[in-house]
């Protein structure tokens, strides 16, 4: 008997648990252990055994059972908060899970965040227990051990030096403790979580959301596109941004679909191929990585198969509007299905062969990549949304997917456009505030309940199109406005630009900031004459201008004061780590910028 079957839940059945069943975040893993006991809930790769591990929802629960029982040692009081900063694996789940049954607040830390960052967060929400994954972050932060003195306890989950009293290596901490999983009785509308928000410029602010705020979006989340027992969602995106925090890991106990755990980002590609996901929360800077793989790959074979490539994207793309009623037939679709064996298939089989959702969000999709993926057959779902808003405003539907809008609002959510073209969203998935700022929490929220996104947007026959960001917006020093964002997206179709940055704020010009595709920077150097592994080519006049003038082929679409007259060309990607892209792989300007403040300086000497 199958695992569904003893699960009770016919296969290919939905099985959702209301938000009035569940009450509380923990109510969800109750009530999901109680209906699903025997049936798979998360997979995740155990590097001792060099095999994947699977745990039942009645083994979550049993596990989490210990985790409260250890916690509730701890003798801290409902509302107090708890930090951990940990990768996406089972203990992210089970100490989240744990706090929430005692009416903790969790208060989720970036992996790999900077050691002032992190104590920043601690220290702003008085947090009093910290759960670390490895000796690295601890090392990190105890570089900060002054700023940490709120903190009751540290849990590792790997052993460390013990020079503070007050760590505790994991198999210590949960030695003895035992007993069931037993959420307590909150209010539903009581703070659950504090996510401090990833901000580009500036401290982040702390977004406080009640148990309600994000079982009401799971919910109608799962109205929009529907999630079932069958389905196995593959859980890479940090589980510190609330993207994937509420797709892919509330709304999956919701929905009784398994989650598995990948390794790693450097790990993606083949744990894709291996774990075979049905579904995909996702951000768009991993489709521009596999477009530029695919790229590099075309580029070394015949003609021929240059050809079929092109063909079969703009064919599929042309089919997928023919599905979606926006056309009519045409002979070239009697292509498509030996297209689509001959390429399609292939690419598909690249992100595990099963995929019927990929929920992406977090940046802009640019539309010449959702038409792309689109037309090889991946099912691209553009969503919208912020974290004060639990987090999911709007999303494609799969029957009426307009890849270049964010789609429709959810079910119950109420969208209108204010002053300035802002868009304004109200529902029960608005937050409580920010944590310990009420002006800034007036700003956001006014009078008739409204949370003003600070995006601009329109809406056509119920999709919401997002058109800039009210604040995004460099103005020149001949008061000229340009969207840096777009110009940025117009940039990188072109293979040769893997990141770029337009700077030029109250200066006479833009400049681009542009971390070059290796392989493509070899061979704009050899055209050009120049060493592509002397660094000082980078610096050479005609490399500068040879890049400018290929943004400016880019940038034809837009007015003629748009136009990028420097550049600063680099091979230095800039990543998660050393703290210059969010968590959601948005570029924070300010950091970027003052990383390259020198180079900047010297496109304006004179000016």
């Amino acid at each position: 008997m199958s695992p569904r079957a003893r699960s009770g839940t016919a296969a290919g059945a939905p099985d959702v648990i209301a938000p009035e069943t569940a009450g509380t975040l923990a109510g969800l893993l109750r009530e999901r252990a109680r209906r699903s006991p025997e049936a798979p809930a998360y997979r995740h790769f155990d590097r001792g055994a060099g095999a994947w591990r699977t745990l039942t929802w009645a083994d979550a629960a049993r596990e989490a059972g210990r985790w409260q029982a250890a916690l509730a040692r701890e003798g801290l009081a409902p509302g107090e908060r708890v930090a951990l900063m940990c990768r996406n694996r089972p203990e992210w789940m089970l100490f989240d899970m744990a706090a929430q049954a005692l009416g903790l607040v969790v208060v989720p830390l970036y992996a790999e965040d900077r050691s002032d960052s992190a104590a920043w967060i601690i220290e702003h929400s008085g947090a009093r227990l910290l759960l670390v994954e490895e000796a690295a972050q601890w090392t990190r932060l105890a570089a900060v051990r002054e700023r940490l003195r709120g903190l009751k306890r540290i849990v590792t989950l790997e052993p460390v030096a013990r020079e503070d009293p007050r760590v505790r290596w994991i198999g210590r901490w949960l030695d003895g403790a035992d007993g069931p999983f037993e959420p307590a009785a909150l209010d539903p509308h009581a703070l659950a979580t504090i996510v401090y928000t990833s901000g580009t410029t500036g401290r982040p602010k702390g977004v406080m959301l009640s148990h309600h705020n994000i079982l009401w979006n799971a919910a109608a989340s799962l109205r929009a596109v529907p999630a079932l027992p069958e389905d196995l969602f593959l859980s890479f995106l940090p589980l510190s941004h609330t993207f994937e925090r509420t797709v892919g890991y509330y709304l999956p106990v919701m929905a009784g679909s398994c989650v598995a755990y990948a390794r790693s980002i450097r790990e993606l590609a083949e744990d894709l191929a291996t774990v075979r996901p049905t579904v995909l929360v996702t951000v768009p800077r991993i489709f521009e990585r596999v477009r530029r793989r695919l790229e590099e790959q075309l580029r070394a074979r015949p003609a021929l198969a240059r050809h079929l490539f092109r063909a079969a994207a703009e064919v599929g793309w042309a089919h997928f509007q023919h599905a979606q009623h926006r056309r009519g037939w045409s002979p070239a679709l009697a292509a498509w299905p030996a297209l689509h064996l001959l390429v399609a298939a292939r690419v598909l089989e690249r992100l595990g062969g099963r995929l019927r959702a990929a929920i992406c969000g977090g940046a802009p999709l640019p539309p010449e990549l959702g038409h792309l993926f689109i037309g090889l057959g991946v099912p691209i779902l553009q969503g919208y949304g912020l974290t004060e808003h639990s987090p999911v405003i709007s999303v494609n539907r799969a029957e009426d997917n307009v890849p270049e809008s964010v789609g429709e609002p959810l079910p119950g959510v109420e969208v209108r456009i204010g002053p300035h073209e802002e868009l304004l969203v109200r529902s029960p998935s608005v937050m409580l505030g920010y944590w310990r700022d009420p002006e800034a929490t007036r700003r956001a929220i006014d009078r008739d309940g409204w949370l003003h996104t600070g995006d601009q947007a329109r809406i056509e026959r119920g999709h919401v199109f997002i058109t800039g960001r009210l604040k995004d917006v460099i103005v020149l020093a001949t008061g000229e406005k340009v969207p840096p964002a777009d110009m940025e997206m117009a940039i990188l179709e072109d293979a040769l630009f893997e990141q770029v940055m337009v700077v030029g704020e109250q200066r006479p010009y833009l400049v681009a900031v542009c971390v070059l595709d290796p392989d493509g920077w070899r061979r704009l150097a050899a055209g050009l004459g120049l060493d592509p592994d002397d660094p000082a080519s980078l610096a050479d006049p005609r490399a500068e201008r040879a890049v400018v003038e290929r943004i400016g082929r880019c940038l034809h679409a837009f007015p003629g004061y748009a136009e990028v007259r420097r550049a600063v060309l680099t091979l230095e990607p800039w990543t998660v780590e050393d703290g210059l892209l969010t968590p959601t792989l948005k570029p924070r300007r300010q950091r970027i910028e003052a990383r390259h403040a020198e180079a900047i300086a010297a496109c304006y000497a004179g000016h």
